[in-house]
């Protein structure tokens, strides 16, 4: 009972925020005025600026935030301890992340759907915007870098969800074409696409799983094909076309079809944790430790680190890209400010908690025979009863000892695998949706096709955002071919296979994802902190309170900044002292700090020239107080 508690407490905490400091922030801060034209109808020209009801942008910005982010974050971080990243997640999105992604959204909607890279030009300095920029070129590169990996790494693990994730992309090209002309309507279209997706998922668990195998084939190198560097490889070919793509075509569509997809998901997991918590099977309590006080001694500390392990769960800097970049260009009225950029993140919040969940109580179930990835009882029982482990209670459950199976045993912080983490959540969670009848296959097909599907939304979703910003790059420094979107996605998709394809110790190709793993839990926050100082000259500008802006961006600005330093140089592990074998992550690393630093010393020299004075209108607009006698025309 006390896991349902917890969970039912954390979810009621949600909606009592969005409700109250959501609707403040919307009405008392940024005076949200649907009689303000938007820049979706202001530029429409049915590519990128389109718009949009508010429930189909809320299902593209959702699951583009969401992505692998919420899942493999909370995932390493119960590493620690279930207490401090629950803690995290519930008051970091409620405080932190949704006021982030809410600010952006909104500072982009009055700027002509703008970057907040473009507007730190006009906000701060002309500097600023090529800081921001540059930033931003190098997170969405790690980005680009990483999440095709994740993908990979899911479908090499998971052969089942191959299938289902692959058939979405017709689907919701099919129904993007018949929404477009007006042949049908969009909820039970996709109502019926999601049913055809969970055929496919049972297809793919039960009779057509798909495997990359190339072993037969003489001749070929084998660190160019292995199945993560192939499916590496395909992914960034569909994301080349996809984010060139018309976004009625395909991403409002999948966007939306997988909103749905994960609302479902969750609905099972609740009731599947529901129902475990009153038959006893799934207890947190007993599961795992509330905090760990005797990690790894390889480990990182748990301060500053936790606050950028878990990065999506609680605030992103990747959220202002979307915001900014795709959200603002699609919104038709301002109102659905909140909604879209407060509520999305509050959703996201609720989906790290029952990873948290998952991955503690879940795991900690009865095992799932089905599963790939699944520690059975018996073996968690011999694996823990050898474990080297200083914080084993006196009195150790057998949801505990599966639980120090995986989080414990011993294990050095290193040997943390993607596919482990990762694997943390589809196991638990797949136990949680085996509570209220669902088959093994068919449960472990559900929560991976979940998991592959939101990052595939995110992958794209990036892709189309790099172009944005290797455009805006080629504007401001009057470098033409930069400017075109076919030109700038070609280096976007290049750089980002270079990036993934570089190879690790044993020369196998395809492991810069796992290479900038490191990297990119503090160049997210450090982003995050750096959009902050964007919504705070904002407001400053209009003598608005910015106290609720400032205290978040200062934390987000120290912690990741000390999380980045310890990486770069620490005595011992350090990526500076040790630059021979790691010199993409120092180099990087110390240009991300360097750049953080000058950013605040712009910030610092604008700051008392700011208060109270607008700065210079974008291109098509006049004033703010021009805006306020625009109309608007309702969706």
């Amino acid at each position: 009972m006390p896991t349902l508690i917890i969970a039912l407490a954390s979810f009621f905490g949600f909606i009592v925020a969005y409700r109250t400091y959501g609707a403040w922030l919307g009405s008392k801060i940024f005076e949200l005025d649907d009689n303000r034209t938007v820049p979706s109808k202001e530029f429409q020209d049915d590519v990128d600026f389109v718009p949009t009801k508010c429930s189909i942008v809320f299902g593209h910005h959702f699951t583009s935030i969401a992505g692998t982010g919420p899942i493999v974050g909370p995932a390493i971080a119960v590493f620690w301890g279930w207490l401090p990243a629950l803690l995290w997640v519930v008051f970091g999105s409620i405080f932190i992340g949704a006021v982030h992604d809410f600010g952006s959204l909104v500072v982009s909607l009055r700027n002509d759907g703008q970057s907040v890279g473009q507007i730190a030009g006009r906000m701060i300095s002309p500097r600023a915007k090529i800081l921001f920029l540059i930033t931003l070129f190098f997170s969405l590169t790690v980005v680009l870098g990483i999440f095709g990996l994740v993908i990979a790494t899911i479908f090499e693990a998971y052969p089942e969800s191959v299938l289902p994730v692959w058939v979405s992309l017709p689907i919701a090209v099919v129904i993007g074409i018949l929404v477009k002309r007006g042949s049908t309507q969009l909820l039970p279209m996709s109502l019926a696409s999601l049913a055809l997706i969970y055929f496919c998922v049972y297809l793919g668990a039960y009779h057509f799983p798909i495997r990359l195998q190339f072993d037969q084939f003489e001749g070929l190198d084998p660190n160019w094909t292995n199945p993560k560097t192939v499916w590496t490889g395909i992914l960034l070919v569909y994301c080349a076309i996809a984010s060139v793509l018309p976004v009625w075509l395909l991403l409002q569509p999948r966007d939306y079809v997988n909103s749905q997809q994960l609302l479902l998901a969750l609905a099972l997991l609740v009731t599947g944790l529901v129902v475990a918590c009153f038959s006893g099977s799934a207890d947190l309590i007993a599961s795992a430790p509330a905090i760990v006080t005797a990690p790894p001694a390889d480990a990182p500390p748990i301060l500053p680190f936790l606050f950028i392990t878990i990065a999506c769960g609680a605030i992103s800097g990747f959220h202002c890209l979307v915001s900014s970049g795709t959200s603002s260009k699609q919104l038709c009225r301002e109102s659905d400010a909140v909604a879209v950029g407060y509520g999305s993140m509050l959703l996201e919040g609720a989906l790290a908690v029952v990873v948290i969940l998952a991955c503690c109580a879940g795991v900690g179930m009865s095992g799932n025979a089905n599963a790939n990835n699944q520690v059975s009882l018996g073996q968690a029982i011999t694996m823990a009863s050898v474990a080297d482990n200083a914080d084993a209670p006196q009195q150790v459950t057998p949801q505990r000892m599966a639980w120090e199976a995986r989080y414990g045993g011993g294990k050095k912080w290193k040997e943390f695998k993607l596919t482990h983490m990762v694997g943390a959540f589809i196991d638990g969670g797949a136990n949680f949706l085996s509570a209220i009848g669902i088959p093994g296959k068919m449960a472990v097909g559900i929560i991976a096709v979940l998991v592959a599907s939101f990052a595939a939304t995110t992958l794209d979703s990036a892709t189309r955002l790099q172009r944005y910003v290797i455009q805006e790059i080629g504007t401001t420094i009057r470098i033409s071919p930069l400017a075109n979107r076919y030109v700038a996605t070609l280096v976007a998709v290049l750089l980002g296979g270079w990036i993934a394809m570089q190879p690790n110790a044993a020369g196998m190709r395809g492991a810069g994802g796992l290479l900038l793993w490191p990297l990119f839990g503090a160049t997210n926050q450090l982003l995050a902190g750096l959009a902050f100082m964007v919504i705070l000259f904002y407001l400053w500008r209009r003598s608005k309170p910015i106290w609720f802006v400032a205290i978040p961006m200062a934390f987000m600005v120290v912690m990741p900044t000390l999380a980045l330093g310890w990486q770069l140089f620490d005595p011992d592990q350090g990526w500076v002292f040790n630059f021979g074998t790691k010199p993409l992550l120092a180099t990087i690393g110390l240009i991300t700090l360097g750049i953080q630093v000058w950013m605040l010393v712009e910030g610092k020299l604008a700051w008392s020239k700011a208060k109270g004075v607008l700065e210079a209108p974008a291109s098509s607009r006049q004033s703010d107080s021009a805006l306020q006698n625009e109309g608007g025309r309702s969706c």
